[in-house]
C-alpha cells in the first residue's frame, strides 16, 4: 500500500492520503514546524441518522442515540478511555455533529500509545444493560443543561422554526425521553451499521509521518467487509414551518438567529457554492459592509454578530445570529437590504473587497491543526478536496456570486427565533 500524495502549488501545502486495507481513509497532513499532534477519526453518522437501510432493512433508532453512542464508546471491558489517555499525557475529546461523530486527540510525545487507544476505543465497542442505564442519568442532565442554554436554544428554536420533518429539527443529544428508549441492542445495531471502518476517515496532522501511522495502522486495523448502509429521510417542502419564534430564558440583552431556508437536496453543497456563499455574505454583512455599519449605528448589533450556512443532506439555510435590543428590527433591516441586495445584486468593489477576505480566512485555516483535520474528515464525507477553495476563489467571477444569489436569502422563508427575558 502506498499513499498518494496531494499538492497545492499555490499554497505551498501537501498531504498524503490512502484507502487501507482495513477499509479506513488514512489521511496524514505533516506540518513542519509543529513540535505536538492532532489526530481525529470520523465516522459518517449523526444524530439525523435516525432512520436507515441497513443490509436491505429499514432501521430507526430513537432521537439521541449517535451521540449516547459516543458517549459509551469510551467504555471498554479493560477501561475507560480518557484514562488511559491521561495516563500517556495525552488530551483527547470527542463531539456528535448533524452529519457526523468524531473522537480525537492531541499530545506532544508519546504519538503511538496514544493513536493506538484511539483505534482501539472504535473498535472495541462494549454495552451492557447496566452500563447503557447509568448512562442516561449522565446524558439527562446534559440534555437538561443545554435545554437552559440561550445560545443551544436559540438554534434549536430556529431549526424547529423552519424545517417540517427532517431530523435536524431534533435536538443532537436527544430528550430525556427519547434516550430512555436505548438498549445496548440498539448502540449495536448502529454500530455494526456506521462504525464500520469502510465508513470512517482517520486524519493526523502536525508533527507526523505518514509511514509511522501506516505502521500503527497496519497492526491494530481489523479488515472490514463493506457494509450497505443508506440514511432515509422524509420529504422536506421548501417552506418554513413559522416566520418566528420566541422563548423565555434569563438573558442580559436578547439573542437572535434569523434563518433563510433554501431548496432541500440530497446531495451536499459543492466547494463553489460554498465558495460563492461566503464571498457573498462578505459582501453584504461583513464587518466593512455598508449594512454591518448600520446595524452597529443603530445599536441592533454589538461585536457578537456573525453568519454561517447551514448544510447537509436535506437541509441549507443561511443563518445570521447575534444580540440585540431589538431582534425584530435587526431582522426588519436585514431583510431590507437583501430585497435591494436581489435587486442590484453584489458591486465590483464589494466583490474584489470580500474575494480578498474569503481567501484570508481560507488560508489561515491552514495554520491550525484541529481546523485542518476537520477540513479533512468533512471534505472526505462530502466529497469536497480541502486545496480547491484556493483556485475556486482566484478565477470565481462576480457573475458566478449573483447567480449564486438567486437561490439565496428568500425573504419569504425565513425564520425568526429570539430569546428573550420577560
Amino acid at each position: 500500500m502506498e499513499f498518494t500524495k496531494i499538492t497545492n502549488k499555490r499554497m505551498n501545502e501537501e498531504y498524503y492520503r490512502m484507502k487501507h486495507r482495513s477499509g479506513l481513509e488514512i489521511i496524514v497532513y505533516p506540518k513542519k514546524g509543529f513540535n505536538s499532534t492532532y489526530a481525529s477519526i470520523g465516522t459518517k453518522f449523526g444524530s439525523v441518522y435516525s432512520k436507515f437501510m441497513f443490509n436491505g432493512r429499514e432501521v430507526t433508532v430513537p432521537d439521541g442515540t449517535a451521540h449516547y453512542l459516543e458517549h459509551k464508546l469510551f467504555e471498554s471491558e479493560d477501561g475507560d478511555a480518557f484514562s488511559k489517555y491521561a495516563k500517556v499525557g495525552a488530551s483527547a475529546n470527542a463531539f456528535t455533529s448533524f452529519d457526523m461523530t468524531c473522537y480525537l486527540f492531541s499530545c506532544t510525545d508519546n504519538f503511538r500509545e496514544s493513536l493506538e487507544i484511539l483505534l482501539d476505543l472504535v473498535q472495541s465497542p462494549y454495552f451492557t444493560d447496566e452500563t447503557v442505564a447509568k448512562e442516561q442519568g449522565i446524558i439527562s442532565q446534559e440534555i437538561k443543561m443545554y435545554d437552559d442554554s440561550p445560545d443551544w436554544r436559540v438554534m434549536m428554536n430556529l431549526l424547529t422554526g423552519l424545517y417540517h420533518n427532517h431530523p435536524i429539527n431534533k435536538d443532537i443529544a436527544g430528550s430525556v425521553e427519547t434516550i430512555a428508549k436505548i438498549t445496548p441492542q440498539i448502540l449495536y445495531e448502529c454500530y455494526n451499521s456506521y462504525y464500520n471502518l469502510n465508513n470512517m476517515v482517520l486524519a493526523v496532522v502536525g508533527a507526523a509521518d505518514p509511514y509511522e501511522v501506516l505502521k500503527i495502522a497496519d497492526e491494530k486495523l481489523k479488515t472490514c467487509e463493506r457494509v450497505d448502509t443508506r440514511v432515509i429521510f422524509p420529504d422536506e417542502p421548501y417552506k418554513t414551518v413559522k416566520s418566528y419564534t420566541e422563548q423565555i430564558l434569563p438573558v442580559g440583552v436578547p439573542q437572535f438567529e434569523l434563518g433563510f431556508k433554501e431548496n432541500s437536496t440530497d446531495k451536499y453543497a459543492t466547494n463553489k457554492e460554498l465558495i460563492c456563499t461566503s464571498i457573498m455574505l462578505s459582501a453584504f454583512v461583513g464587518t466593512g459592509s455598508e449594512l454591518y455599519r448600520r446595524l452597529l449605528d443603530e445599536k441592533l448589533i454589538n461585536s457578537s454578530f456573525g453568519n454561517e450556512y447551514l448544510e447537509g443532506l436535506g437541509y441549507r439555510s443561511v443563518i445570521f445570529s447575534g444580540e440585540s435590543a431589538d431582534p425584530k428590527a435587526a431582522a426588519e433591516m436585514i431583510c431590507d437590504a437583501v430585497g435591494k441586495l436581489h435587486k442590484n445584486g453584489i458591486s465590483h468593489e464589494d466583490f474584489d473587497n470580500a474575494r480578498k477576505s474569503v481567501y484570508g480566512i481560507f488560508a489561515s485555516g491552514f495554520d491550525r491543526k484541529q481546523s485542518i483535520a476537520s477540513e479533512l474528515i468533512n471534505g472526505h464525507f462530502t466529497g469536497r478536496e480541502i486545496f480547491e477553495p484556493a483556485e475556486i476563489i482566484a478565477n470565481v467571477t462576480l457573475n458566478d456570486i449573483n447567480e449564486r444569489l438567486e437561490h439565496q436569502l428568500d425573504v419569504d422563508n425565513c425564520c425568526l427565533s429570539v430569546i428573550k427575558s420577560e
